[in-house]
């Protein structure tokens, strides 16, 4: 057993004190002394000496003996019952007569800590667009730009406030539903010019592959509520679908992808400045789009995928 980091005797020392003092007559309290230990504690050692012989003088484990009493099933029951007619935790205890501290651990441990919790979860619909061009997500990811090496790498928080201010970037994304081909942009502005000119050129690289876009959808935010952006997509017989206020998954597709943005490359390594970040999306892009499988589209690559639904295959 590993010795406690405090422990003032290893077994050795305490056979010592032992035998200072049944041998060699020492005094209990000059024993206790010279082993830089209280007079009460030499008493201890010596009485589980007594009790055990050597044996005794071995650490022991600090477990309980017994298990610890556990809450009976039907009282855990009844703070349960309580709890979905949304009743606090201390309105359980003072009903059930039992500890504060008891029923909220008991709350924790059942998973209704929260409130949060007795609310039903919303049904997760997925769906998947049959042509390439009849759904283009769209969306825009905040992003803070690079002075240094910051904590997300070396975890180190030391000066992070003196470093505010030193501005933002926006990553704009655009994927197609049906294949999850993606294209991406860091611009300055999240405003409707940056929004409307990057639709613009994702447009634009679709049509590359062979991609006519029907619909885009986005989120409400200002710059696709815009009349630049409402004009742009008129001027293309493409339609805008919004998604539901306060529900981003509607946009999941955009959402999922950003996420893998962030991880693989955003924060995949250390940047030094924005510019190599940005210099590195295009790098990310390529791999995303024609190495990387996704399990969504049965483990191929969002281009094969593509080549696929377009009648491509090679």
């Amino acid at each position: 057993m590993n010795m406690h980091k405090n422990a003032r005797l290893t077994p050795q020392g305490r056979a010592l004190l032992v035998h200072r003092v049944g041998h060699e007559g020492w005094r209990v309290k000059d024993a206790a002394t010279a082993a830089g230990l209280s007079q009460r504690q030499a008493f201890r050692w010596l009485a589980r000496h007594r009790a055990g012989g050597e044996l005794a003088l071995q650490d022991r484990s600090s477990a309980p003996a017994r298990c610890p009493h556990r809450t009976a099933a039907k009282t855990i029951a009844s703070i349960e019952q309580l709890r979905r007619q949304y009743l606090t935790g201390p309105a359980i205890a003072r009903q059930l007569g039992m500890p504060r501290s008891t029923v909220g651990g008991i709350l924790r441990r059942i998973g209704l800590g929260q409130f949060s919790a007795l609310e039903a979860k919303p049904k997760i619909v997925r769906y998947e667009r049959d042509k390439p061009g009849e759904m283009i997500h769209i969306d825009i990811k905040k992003l803070g730009r690079i002075d240094g090496i910051g904590h997300r790498i070396t975890g180190d928080r030391t000066g992070q406030s003196n470093k505010r201010g030193t501005g933002w970037e926006f990553l704009h994304v655009a994927i197609n539903d049906a294949s999850r081909l993606a294209y991406s942009e860091i611009l300055l502005s999240e405003r409707k010019e940056s929004a409307v000119a990057f639709t613009g050129r994702a447009l634009a690289w679709f049509k590359r592959f062979g991609v006519s876009v029907e619909r885009i959808m986005t989120d409400n935010g200002s710059a696709y509520k815009s009349f630049a952006f409402r004009d742009l997509l008129s001027a293309r017989g493409i339609k805008h679908k919004r998604t539901r206020p306060y529900t981003p998954r509607t946009n999941g597709k955009a959402e999922r992808f950003i996420q893998t943005s962030l991880r693989e490359w955003a924060y995949g390594r250390a940047y030094e400045t924005s510019h190599q970040r940005t210099q590195a999306l295009a790098p990310f892009l390529l791999n995303y789009n024609t190495v990387r499988t996704h399990s969504g589209i049965r483990h191929q690559t969002p281009m094969l995928r593509l080549n696929n639904l377009l009648g491509n295959d090679t």
